[in-house]
């Protein structure tokens, strides 16, 4: 299944089932109005939606309309917890994870970035992420991927150059904001793209029209979000709407001579730079400016957006006082 979130006025949106190949939708009211409200009580409203879904996949709900992703919200606007790992790292435990995050204020795929904090190195940064139900303190990672609900991409927006100046700020230096898909899927939806807790596609990566990644999101991933959770909840429970990111999406590797080699490209400016960095005296690459603008789409191997895509903007201030 896959669901989203619609604008309404309202902190937590208006739930809406959406079609297999993301072209319609159906409001959910009767049984949930909100994406919280079906994660806390999942096991009897789910069933309910199911039957919705079939008949919208069949063109046979009676209520439907084109989906757009302009109206869509964050499918989980806001929730009580989110943590960041580094499950692209060659090595466990490299990196940062568990990080608490901001989850207050979750955002949608079509909110623009501000020029303000281009002097700070303004900069995306595409992840996985997904949402669990309940997880019980212990749980290990082979139960812990059944505690997974949904899945979706992010996109978490960096301020590299304070992040630079002091690792103390690492905290600051990601803005308060995350940018999600329009829409989240559920893991019998992704078929044979999902085992193990890892999502096998490809993520297109595209900045001012040009490539800047064709990422292999399976093959690259050293930890599954099964093995996430089972961190997470080593010592805590868990509740429903939990959301787990896998950091960064990289796809590095070493050549013969010892040499890191990006060979599909970069998920952040700031990967690029690196590989710059080590390739010449200093990055040429600069962060994202006023007028930029990026787009990030997950596909199955049979080349289907599954999540819709995440297409943002930098806006100058002239522009936003417009």
């Amino acid at each position: 299944m896959k669901l989203a979130t619609y604008q309404d006025g309202s902190r937590d949106g208006q739930l809406v089932v959406v079609s297999e190949d993301l072209e319609m939708a159906h409001f959910v009211s009767e049984c949930a109005h909100t994406l919280k409200q079906l994660l806390e009580d999942w096991n009897f409203i789910y069933p309910q939606l199911q039957d919705l879904s079939q008949s919208l996949n069949q063109g046979k709900a009676r209520h439907a309309f084109p989906f757009n992703p302009q109206m869509c919200m964050a499918p989980l606007p806001r929730t009580y917890q989110r943590l960041g790992f580094n499950a692209y790292a060659e090595q466990a435990g490299e990196g940062l994870g568990p990080i608490q995050l901001p989850s207050d204020a979750l955002l949608g795929p079509r909110r623009e970035l501000s020029s303000e904090d281009v002097e700070l190195g303004l900069d995306f940064e595409a992840q996985l992420s997904v949402i669990t139900s309940d997880v019980a303190k212990g749980t290990e990672a082979e139960e812990a991927v059944q505690c997974i609900r949904l899945v979706m991409l992010t996109n978490c927006v960096h301020l590299r150059k304070l992040e630079d100046a002091s690792r103390g700020a690492w905290g600051q230096g990601q803005i308060a904001r995350a940018y999600f898909s329009p829409v989240a899927v559920t893991p019998d939806e992704l078929g044979a793209s999902w085992s193990g807790g890892r999502l096998d596609g490809v993520l297109h990566l595209v900045m001012n029209g040009k490539k800047v990644g064709l990422l292999d999101t399976g093959a690259f991933m050293h930890q599954g979000f099964g093995e996430l959770i089972a961190q997470a909840a080593k010592t805590r429970d868990l509740s429903a709407g939990t959301v787990i990111g896998s950091g960064a999406i990289v796809n590095a590797s070493l050549d013969a001579q010892g040499q890191t080699e990006w060979p599909n490209g970069f998920s952040s400016l700031a990967q690029k730079r690196q590989m710059e960095s080590l390739a010449q005296t200093a990055p040429s690459t600069e962060f994202l400016n006023a007028g930029d603008g990026f787009k990030m789409e997950f596909k199955s191997k049979s080349g289907q957006s599954v999540f819709g895509a995440i297409e943002q903007q930098v806006l100058s201030l002239d522009a936003q006082v417009a």
